[in-house]
């Protein structure tokens, strides 16, 4: 985990310190995050993908917290090995749909998203919560 997979999540998510991503990953892994990697012929972790079977009122839907793929490895069909097999687990697990949020100025991701069929079915709110 922290060989492979931690590197390619910090760099979608550059704030997040080593340590911050162990406690991150133990916490979420207890909430039934699940954290599956996609490797080359090298065994070079090429991509990672984090997700969860959610019960929702929509119906049973497979959320995908976290995709990225290592810069090496993009337009490799690794990132699309790893959407076909996060599909696969949906069915699998009874799910009627694989959900993710992408970033709005994240354009390459978009194409990617819309090229796999998906499309663009809500818009995803935050409000900010001050901390002491």
């Amino acid at each position: 985990m922290t060989a492979h997979v931690r590197p390619l999540i910090r760099a979608l998510r550059p704030a997040l310190t080593e340590e911050a991503f162990d406690r991150f990953s133990s916490e979420a892994h207890a909430q039934g995050l699940v954290f599956t990697a996609a490797y080359d012929g090298h065994g070079h972790c090429a991509a990672v993908a984090t997700h969860r079977v959610l019960a929702t009122s929509r119906g049973r839907v497979l959320f995908v917290d976290d995709l990225v793929t290592h810069p090496g490895h993009r337009s490799t069909g690794m990132a699309t090995a790893l959407m076909t097999h996060l599909a696969e687990r949906a069915r699998a697990s009874g799910c009627h749909r694989v959900e993710l949020d992408s970033g709005t100025a994240n354009v390459t991701a978009h194409r990617f998203y819309h090229a796999r069929r998906m499309t663009i079915a809500a818009l995803h709110f935050t409000l900010s919560v001050p901390g002491d």
